[in-house]
């Protein structure tokens, strides 16, 4: 325990996305080289790095190269939902579906994989948070995605079998940040993890039922509780 604790006290390496859609990976190589960035390449994704930068002078969110969209800041961790969704051969997929889609970092990367072409089906429950979606939709170029504001629990009554893929990336009790946000923990309580796992149970069920027959579904979180979460979700 107290190895984990220490772990969670470590500062997250930053790491960025190459946005696939705006240039190439041996382009933004040759930029980021002369900017003095240094880059790791992240395992699990072809696209994502480690970066080490000074940002003294310019954050990275403020270069122009993140403003014109050619890059996303996105945690390392974050990168693995699309990426096992699309690990597979069978991942030529006509209509996908985001059912948690803000801020959009996985919305963009599955765009970027889908290469702007069939449908993506963007969705966000929370009505403040789809203008910041919209907003990194349009700066990376994405141009096959739709956006909704529905619970997402709807999908499976609404759409069913009409999705080649799903991404559910839950909304949880949020423990799993505690290195990037110290008081990720101060609301954290056994009943309200109780209540966001029933959710979660209700939305992956929404998921499987708009899943076509075949398809592939991706179950993301970034909650500690994975033995009380996946205790409720054994039906599956």
């Amino acid at each position: 325990m107290t190895d984990f604790v220490e772990a969670c006290r470590k500062p997250l390496r930053k790491s960025i996305r190459v946005n696939t859609l705006k240039t190439t990976v041996d382009a933004f190589k040759i930029n980021a080289q002369n900017k003095g960035w240094i880059l790791n390449p992240i395992p699990w994704c072809q696209e994502g790095f480690w970066i080490e930068a000074d940002e003294s002078e310019v954050p990275l969110g403020n270069t122009a190269e993140h403003m014109a969209g050619l890059f996303y800041i996105q945690e390392a961790s974050s990168m693995l939902p699309p990426s096992a969704l699309y690990a597979g051969e069978d991942s030529d997929y006509e209509a996908v579906l985001d059912m948690a889609a803000a801020p959009g970092s996985k919305t963009t990367q599955l765009a970027a994989l889908m290469e702007n072409s069939g449908v993506l089906v963007a969705n966000e429950f929370a009505a403040s948070r789809v203008k910041v979606l919209h907003a990194n939709i349009e700066r990376c170029g994405v141009r096959n995605a739709a956006l909704s504001n529905y619970d997402a629990r709807v999908f499976g009554g609404w759409l069913p079998e009409q999705f080649d893929a799903i991404l559910l990336d839950a909304p949880c009790s949020g423990e799993g940040t505690v290195r990037k946000d110290p008081d990720a923990m101060k609301n954290w309580s056994l009943n309200s993890t109780a209540e966001i796992a029933a959710t979660q149970k209700d939305l992956i069920e929404s998921a499987f039922h708009a899943l076509k027959v075949g398809g592939n579904l991706v179950y993301s979180t970034c909650a500690l509780s994975l033995r009380r979460i996946s205790r409720s979700l054994s039906i599956y």
